[in-house]
């Protein structure tokens, strides 16, 4: 007889439901008193007051400034946001940016808790940019000596570490070309309507003009190019709400550093004739167009950009390579290509005028054109700036995908670039701008499929910002010179060309999606394949920065196959702000014997705080392990017994970083949590975690969030169990549902 084939069970949701958790806690003893408090800001504050009056009236639209308020990193949390202070001086927080300090003083400890835990040398605070009328600042020195602690906002003072006014140099970055007029791009902080009118005139008086018309608007962040002489940037940057000048990027080199593939002979290709296994599903990527003779007409349309010149023939050629890998995958001598996975659009947003700075701008709205038409639900993107990313300031490109991203309709696969083998120190190696995205998979390359691979040198290095830390997401195979990528060959059709890089293993990725997605049909949405594809990485032992969660699985089977002793299930649902779920992890009713593992990967989609990059996600998730339902934590003598089981950690911050000045609560706004932990089978009774959705905006708590999608997906495994998974569908056979295939896979579904 032959073996049943165990595939992923669905609607883990239905073991769900809502739960009351107790929230809150003590109030911690802050590091300052009143007077201290009090006495230490109010020379900062009036020296912060006489600068903003020397300013001139024309960089301070109609009489605004701004200032930096830089905020104790003990009290950066959503909850302790200074809206009080702010509002009883009549100040706005109008943006934020991390800083690095080292505080004054820190909240008093017990000695012991102190030796346990000495405080750092320095930690992660944040520079928030406050605006008002001039005249408020200089009333702020005027009245704040005189302030007792009754006053409303003065208990917000110990929060407040450093006030000062806002300086050129907060806003002129670093630039790199040596060009006497070079091209910019400057962000304001968008306070109100008239900011952008204000800045064009301010510009007048230099003689000078942004190109407003090419302007991007993301929130209360305006991005738009400015060419400037380097003489009148200082006096440019002094415009109040001026957030960052920066130089202009360029677009990626579309390929590592060029080597020769010596000894390598390139193969003829017979393409499969049969159309998409899933016709009711689309893919869009969008690259540097295809050559006419490309010979993919069965699966692809080819799809123009707006307003664009002539393409260029080495623009085709990588257009061609990533479509090819987006439908077959890396090619193999002697083995037919599969019949591709879905039908893919192809728009060329790439022209021969894409390889100058000036035109990165002209870019960005032609991919914002064709995913605003809501047409697609799996994204490939190869191409990109070539920027590395900022902790302190996120890019318009960033701020564009995670937008439209942030419903969870829609999985996109974004290149991490091609940096990896250049300065680490100087931060010119790390992840570029867009793969930054918290909303997307950023994909990394290895250089190898079989075993005893590593990240491919090129592949840029992690880590992301916090949030969106572990980036890249995955890897995937993108060849390298000993054993490269075989790709269809633009210039000879019918046969294959080596090659290699980033934007190869990012569709390949894209690809084992709509894999699962033939495979299944819309029972997972885009959010849950995101979940399935980071779940089931391997990161074997490389390093976090290195590699994120890992490479992603082999074959498609090894993923939405359970084996014996293993169970995997798929949650999906949406989650209520300020309200808890608790999600139960499904094990049989016999106990587990010996060492059992669970596995969990929680993804979400969140709207976004460009202006405030450090609280970027406004959405996130508290989770707590609850290994066994019955054992309880003993109760104060006089109280009642606790309501709910003893927790267990689970999702903590050091599994994201080993550095002890991330902010302990850095984890909660991560988008993707992921870890596996061993148990002994004996300490789990019905265990589950329990999911608390928090919210903010504006780096402050909000009452106006909306729902938010989710996927779980929990893996349990029991070596000494093999029908696990029929004993979790016996207990739950009315609650769990084995996902069953529409079509039969293709044996070769190797994706990296």
């Amino acid at each position: 007889m032959a073996k049943t084939t165990n595939f992923l069970l669905g609607s883990g949701e239905n073991l769900t439901g809502p739960v009351e958790l107790p929230r809150g806690g003590s109030t911690p003893r802050p590091p300052y008193t009143f007077l201290e408090a009090k006495t230490r800001l109010s020379p900062q504050v009036q020296r912060a007051a006489d600068a903003i009056a020397e300013l001139s009236p024309a960089a301070c639209p109609r009489d605004y400034a701004v200032a930096v308020m830089t905020l104790h990193p003990e009290y950066i949390a959503k909850s302790y946001h200074p809206s009080r202070l702010l509002s009883a001086v009549g100040l706005e927080a109008v943006g934020s940016r991390p800083r690095k300090l080292a505080p004054e003083k820190w909240r008093p400890k017990s000695e012991s808790t102190r030796a346990k835990r000495p405080p750092p040398e320095e930690a992660e605070g944040v520079d928030l940019f406050v605006a008002g009328k001039r005249a408020r600042f200089q009333q702020f020195a005027n009245v704040l000596p005189t302030w007792t602690e009754h006053i409303e906002g003065a208990g917000q003072l110990f929060e407040v570490e450093q006030f000062r006014a806002a300086t050129s140099g907060d806003r002129l970055r670093p630039l790199q070309t040596d060009a006497a007029e070079p091209l910019l791009e400057v962000v304001l902080h968008v306070f109100e309507p008239f900011v952008i009118e204000s800045f064009e005139a301010y510009l007048a008086t230099f003689q000078l003009k942004a190109d407003i018309d090419r302007r991007y608007v993301a929130g209360s962040l305006c991005f738009m190019p400015l060419r400037s002489p380097r003489e009148l940037l200082e006096e440019v940057a002094q415009f109040a709400f001026l957030r960052v000048v920066r130089e202009m990027p360029r677009l990626r080199p579309l390929r590592p550093v060029s080597r020769s593939f010596q000894g390598l002979q390139p193969f003829e290709c017979v393409l499969p004739t049969e159309p998409p296994l899933d016709r009711k599903v689309k893919a869009v990527v969008f690259d540097g167009g295809l050559p006419v003779n490309a010979g993919l007409e069965a699966w692809v349309t080819t799809i123009e950009g707006q307003n664009l010149t002539d393409p260029l023939p080495e623009f085709l050629e990588h257009g061609l390579a990533v479509t090819s890998a987006l439908l077959f995958g890396p090619l193999d001598a002697g083995m037919p290509p599969s019949r591709p996975y879905a039908h893919v659009d192809h728009v060329r947003v790439l022209d021969d005028e894409s390889d100058k700075d000036e035109d990165l701008y002209d870019v960005l709205p032609r991919i914002r054109t064709v995913l605003e038409t809501g047409k697609y639900q799996y994204v490939n993107f190869s191409i990109g700036p070539y920027l590395p990313i900022e902790d302190d300031d996120v890019h318009a490109w960033t701020v564009m995908l995670d937008q439209y991203l942030s419903t969870g309709n829609t999985l996109a696969a974004v290149a991490v670039g091609n940096s990896g083998h250049l300065d680490r120190a100087t931060g010119n190696a790390r992840v570029q701008v867009p793969s930054d995205c918290v909303n997307a998979v950023a994909v990394g390359a290895c250089d190898r499929r079989s075993d005893g691979w590593r990240r491919a040198s090129y592949s840029s290095l992690g880590p992301g910002r916090s949030p969106g830390l572990v980036k890249p997401d995955v890897l995937s195979f993108g060849g390298w010179d000993g054993e490269p990528f075989w790709v269809l060959d633009a210039a000879k059709a019918g046969h294959t060309v080596p090659t290699f890089g980033t934007s190869f293993a990012t569709p390949s990725v894209l690809r084992m999606a709509l894999g699962v997605r033939a495979h299944f049909g819309d029972v997972m949405s885009p959010l849950a394949l995101r979940a399935l594809l980071i779940h089931a990485a391997e990161d074997d032992g490389h390093e976090r920065h290195e590699v994120g969660w890992g490479r992603l699985a082999h074959e498609l089977e090894s993923i939405v196959v359970c084996p014996e002793g293993m169970a995997r299930v798929v949650y999906q649902g949406v989650l209520d702000p300020s309200g808890a779920i608790r999600a139960f992890v499904p094990v049989p009713n016999e106990p587990l014997d010996g060492k059992v593992t669970i596995h969990a990967t929680m993804c979400f989609a969140t709207t976004i705080d460009p202006a405030h990059p450090s609280n970027y996600t406004r959405s996130g998730v508290e989770i707590f392990f609850r290994p066994h339902i019955e054992k309880r934590n003993k109760s104060k003598e006089g109280l009642p017994p606790s309501l709910h089981a003893k927790t267990k950690s689970f999702f903590q911050v050091k599994n994201y970083s080993p550095e002890s000045d991330l902010r302990r609560d850095a984890h909660k706004w991560e988008t993707v949590l992921n870890r596996a932990q061993n148990f002994q089978g004996r300490s789990l009774k019905d265990p589950a975690f329990d999911i608390y959705y928090h919210a903010r905006e504006g780096s402050q708590a909000t009452t106006a969030a909306d729902k938010i999608r989710y996927a779980l997906i929990v893996t349990v495994r029991s070596p000494r169990t093999p029908d696990l998974y029929d004993g979790i569908l016996r207990r739950y056979r009315t609650r769990l549902t084995p996902l069953t295939p529409l079509i039969q896979i293709p044996v070769r579904t190797t994706a990296t």
